[in-house]
């Protein structure tokens, strides 16, 4: 199960570097209200900055210690740590635990938490950027075996908004959207 979601990993580096690629307006507004593209793209970056040390067995508090502020050239700061990121992850046993801010979890459910929060920002980016929105069915479809189980707490969470209705026989990555709630018309 790991292999896959390693290849869903990369899949969902490959399409927020997509992306990336065709930002023209770096202050543009994003679904996530508080953001400006240039806030989303630093978030999904600095998401990757802790992944090669919270692999290797850093705490988050010892972690903070060591990352680098970011760059104002995010596209390269985005092809460094997309970089590391991935070749965290597939050095990484399969069997390691990791130390996140609110648990400690298994490598794979940190892997799926990661590639989730990837593709989910790569919608929220080509929504701000009148890029094409369609994300890759694999992904799709991996994404919501993580967000579907919590469809009634998300909003709880505070991570996400209320969910947006659709009917119940929308495409899948409609619905997947409107769980997290953004809303995927």
């Amino acid at each position: 199960m790991t292999q896959d979601w390693l290849e869903l990993q990369r899949r969902a580096h490959q399409e927020f570097d997509q992306r990336l690629a065709e930002i023209s307006d770096w202050d543009a507004s994003t679904p996530a209200t508080e953001w400006t593209v240039r806030d989303l793209v630093r978030h999904v970056i600095e998401e990757q900055q802790w992944v090669p040390y919270l692999l290797a067995g850093s705490s988050i508090a010892v972690a903070r210690k060591e990352l680098e502020p970011l760059r104002d050239e995010l596209r390269a700061e985005w092809q460094l740590y997309s970089f590391a990121a991935t070749t965290a992850w597939e050095a990484t046993s399969p069997d390691i635990m990791v130390q996140l801010s609110y648990d400690t979890v298994t490598m794979e459910e940190y892997l799926r938490e990661q590639v989730a929060d990837v593709t989910i920002h790569t919608w929220d980016l080509s929504r701000a950027i009148g890029a094409e929105e369609t994300i890759d069915a694999s992904l799709v479809e991996a994404v919501w075996t993580v967000f579907e189980p919590q469809k009634e707490t998300l909003a709880a969470s505070g991570l996400f908004a209320s969910p947006v209705p659709v009917p119940d026989d929308a495409p899948l990555q409609q619905r997947l959207l409107a769980v997290t709630g953004r809303d995927p018309r």
